[in-house]
């Protein structure tokens, strides 16, 4: 069966994006999905994403990881399904959907997509580091000179000997100034690094305001693929009106098949 698509990329994250509404697509055919997220044999993507219809919102997202598998929410991935339900013409300049953690609502304008992020009520220190979730499960770790580390082999260790087989996102980080933070991460289900993941830096964000290493409620975030932007409040222990924003950009379209 030949499937229509559109590529994207949001700050390095890729993904393919299809319309699914009319429900044609086989969502259990897991083989297929990482066939088609394979840079060498498909089309090549950390993750798939569809686009289906909702009873009382703009639309629902589902996300795959390159491994073929459902997987939890992806904030690169959220950022560009607006991007897409725009470009279908579902939406003008601001979406309500749900993924697989909830509701979330989002605003856009040209390419710059700012997505709510779901509420983020603990986080759990973990000897040099902490544990939290926002929409999928980090661990964050403060470094110094992130430029020449392995993050693939620590990541690794870490995904699997720390969290067992149902694994955890890693996350290191450096402080560059006050409200600025360069992260790089170690995404469970590409098994790799990636060149941003949406969850994990909103992850570190909030980490960083926990350990005390900024007063800020507004930070920019650099990773490999390019800048994004947190936004927070804070709610008691935890934290509330989380904003991710960054650029989301549809590289081309395609079919595959």
């Amino acid at each position: 069966m030949i499937t229509s698509f559109s590529k994207y990329q949001a700050t390095g994250n890729d993904f393919i994006l299809i319309d699914n509404r009319e429900n044609f697509f086989a969502k259990k055919d897991s083989k297929k999905i990482a066939e088609m997220c394979h840079r060498r044999f498909g089309i090549g993507a950390d993750g798939l994403i569809l686009l289906e219809n909702h009873d009382s919102l703009d639309f629902k997202m589902v996300y795959f990881n390159s491994d073929g598998r459902e997987s939890s929410m992806c904030g690169n991935g959220g950022r560009s399904v607006v991007h897409f339900a725009q470009y279908l013409k579902l939406i003008k300049d601001k979406a309500v959907f749900e993924a697989i953690d909830g509701v979330h609502q989002a605003f856009i304008e040209n390419n710059l997509v700012k997505l709510e992020m779901a509420n983020v009520d603990k986080i759990e220190d973990k000897n040099n580091a902490v544990f939290l979730n926002t929409g999928s499960p980090h661990h964050v770790e403060f470094i110094d000179n992130l430029k020449d580390f392995n993050v693939v082999e620590k990541g690794r260790k870490l995904r699997y000997e720390t969290y067992g087989n149902a694994g955890s996102n890693i996350n290191f980080a450096e402080q560059i100034d006050e409200d600025s933070f360069f992260v790089r991460t170690y995404e469970r289900g590409v098994e790799d690094e990636t060149y941003s993941c949406g969850t994990g830096v909103t992850a570190v964000a909030l980490a960083a305001f926990y350990k005390g290493k900024t007063r800020s409620k507004n930070l920019t975030i650099k990773t490999p693929g390019g800048v994004l932007k947190i936004y927070f409040e804070l709610a008691g222990s935890g934290f509330q009106n989380i904003f991710l924003e960054g650029l989301a950009v549809r590289v081309f379209n395609g079919t595959f098949g």
